[in-house]
């Protein structure tokens, strides 16, 4: 799952070199905790246990404290209160449990409301595959229990490989026969092997919310990235998922799975972009390319508003330590 909350990760900028690798470890240690809590205690009596693993984070993670109250007074247009810093942290140790039950494929203690299917539906009828753009919201996983359902339905993780092998080792201990696709980015070949996964009908998942910076390259010269207004203050956003979506002339589909309490999710989905079709001029595909990563976090600011205690971002998302 998203958003770990060590001190040390917490500390990087989510642009900074080594970011990546540090938020997963720490990342990973959360979900050791929760596979043990899962195999020995079942989701019940799971859920109750979350309440004291939540108060730990709260209080001895001050960094991620400090940046989920920062993002949340943003959301909600004021100085959160204490309990609702322990929602957000809570609302993450949830989406965490439940991430293994859906992989498990245990999926009947959920109440799922799906809403966008038919882009999906089609995207699997015609056979070409997508792109599913997501964020660090609520829990991707979700779409396991949709595809339950669907079982033309085959998502493949583009991911850096350190991050999936720590996370498919984790996932491999409480569910060795969940087919957990992976897609190695920042590799020879990587291009190809998506678009080979997508030619035979597969999706891609990617989430669009973060990037990881060239070693090297000072702050100011972000590479890939553009800054947007989001939540009041301008923001570093990739826009590498989207060309590569325009360079294999694919659509893009926009996909959530809201956490609402309990057993509840709100999934939906939503065509963002269309890059089927070729685009002579250069200066039309970059504007395309703006159009589509604009609208993309619209959408994500609209659903952070929507459901604030979602967005698992637990570090400077603004870069605002750099800018003291």
């Amino acid at each position: 799952m998203s958003g770990g909350m060590s001190e040390r990760a917490g500390k990087a900028a989510h642009g900074a070199p080594g970011w990546s690798s540090q938020r997963e470890r720490s990342n990973l240690a959360t979900m050791r905790v929760m596979v043990w809590i899962t195999l020995t205690l079942g989701r019940r009596v799971a859920r109750w246990v979350l309440h004291p693993i939540t108060l730990y984070f709260l209080a001895f993670s001050p960094a991620a404290r400090r940046h989920s109250g920062r993002y949340l007074e943003r959301a909600l247009g004021q100085r959160p209160t204490l309990a609702q810093r322990y929602r957000h942290f809570h609302a993450f140790a949830s989406v965490v449990l439940d991430r293994l039950f859906f992989v498990r494929g245990q999926v009947q203690a959920f109440d799922l409301a799906v809403r966008g299917t038919e882009v999906v539906d089609a995207t699997l009828a015609e056979g070409h595959g997508a792109f599913l753009l997501g964020a660090h919201l609520g829990s991707f996983e979700a779409l396991h229990a949709v595809g339950a359902s669907r079982p033309a339905l085959r998502v493949a993780m583009v991911m850096y490989p350190d991050n999936a092998r720590m996370i498919h080792d984790v996932l491999a201990q409480v569910a060795p026969n969940f087919p957990f696709r992976v897609i190695a980015i920042g590799r020879p070949g990587s291009t190809l092997a998506i678009r080979d996964w997508l030619d035979a009908g597969g999706l891609a998942g990617l989430l669009g919310d973060r990037f990881v910076a060239e070693a090297g390259r000072p702050t100011a010269a972000r590479h890939g990235t553009v800054d947007i207004p989001f939540l009041g203050r301008p923001a570093p956003f990739t826009d590498g998922p989207l060309r590569l979506a325009m360079l294999l002339r694919r659509r893009v589909i926009f996909m959530v799975g809201l956490y609402r309490g309990g057993g509840r999710y709100d999934v939906r989905f939503e065509e963002l972009a269309d890059f089927r079709q070729p685009i002579a001029d250069a200066a039309e595909r970059e504007r395309r390319l703006h159009e589509a990563l604009r609208a993309y976090v619209g959408r994500l600011e609209a659903l952070v508003h929507e459901a604030p205690f979602n967005w698992f971002n637990f570090h400077d998302f603004w870069d605002e330590a750099a800018a003291r």
